[in-house]
């Protein structure tokens, strides 16, 4: 059996909800995200805050995401996300999130560095950015070198379970300078095998479940977000799928 002390396990928080069942289902921290069908967007003021309060033996970091889609930020964006990562310090956070890239693909050396000097004395996680930039053995040198503590990733692949090659040749290569986090789609069934492939020792996932909501009527005419979208079901981490993943890669 592998002993726990040996493993990180990071949950991806939707909200105060979850990062109270992520605590008590064991997790070493959560990444605290709003906008999560976006792939994660900073969380208000009032999230991280009352996180803070509730996260009493897990550790709490903050993405600090302005918007969705891509990493090619102006510089106003960066002027705002510098701002949250100030928020941050003020909170009393153990970590944020981000990761700012060129046009080109490749890492934005500049916009990092200048968001690291904000960071300074917070853990730094390099995001899924990384799964969209070029020459990936490269850049993970340059995130060394800027002074992250680890970086997200699933191998450049849709979920880390189809990233093993990429994921464990990285591992390798990072030699302990910096800490592989190998996460989306990360579940009980996959995270022993992942392991198994890689050799990575932290865990990024979400282990969410749907929820049904308490609302009695709803307008069947109006939506709030895309058309789409099942808005009678809400999503929160659930405690025994964390247990359950946890002990899944453990067993």
């Amino acid at each position: 059996m592998l002993n726990r002390q040996d493993f990180r396990f990071e949950i991806c928080a939707n909200g105060v909800e979850s990062c109270i069942s992520a605590q008590e289902g064991g997790a070493d921290r959560v990444e605290l995200c709003a906008g999560i069908p976006e792939g994660g967007t900073t969380p208000s003021y009032g999230e991280i805050k009352i996180a803070r309060k509730v996260l009493t033996t897990t550790r709490l970091h903050v993405i600090i995401r302005p918007r969705g889609g891509d990493f090619l930020y102006s510089k106003l964006e960066l002027e705002r996300m510098a701002e949250d990562i100030d928020v941050c310090q003020k909170i009393g956070v153990d970590g944020v999130v981000f990761g700012c890239l060129k046009a080109d693909g490749s890492i934005d050396k500049e916009a990092n560095s200048q968001l690291m000097e904000h960071a300074k004395g917070l853990s730094v996680t390099f995001h899924r950015a990384f799964d969209r930039c070029k020459e990936p053995e490269k850049a993970l040198e340059q995130l060394i070198e800027l002074g992250f503590s680890r970086v997200l990733t699933s191998g450049q692949m849709p979920i880390a379970a189809e990233g093993t090659d990429l994921l464990k040749r990285l591992n390798m290569l990072a030699g302990g300078r910096i800490i592989l986090l190998a996460g989306c789609g990360v579940n009980e069934q996959n995270i022993k095998g992942l392991f198994e492939k890689t050799q990575i020792h932290e865990f990024h996932f979400s282990a969410r479940t749907q929820v049904k909501s308490q609302m009695q009527y709803l307008n069947p005419q109006v939506y709030m977000g895309t058309k789409d979208a099942d808005e009678e079901m809400l999503s929160y981490t659930s405690k025994e799928r964390v247990e359950k993943t946890i002990a899944a890669l453990l067993k």
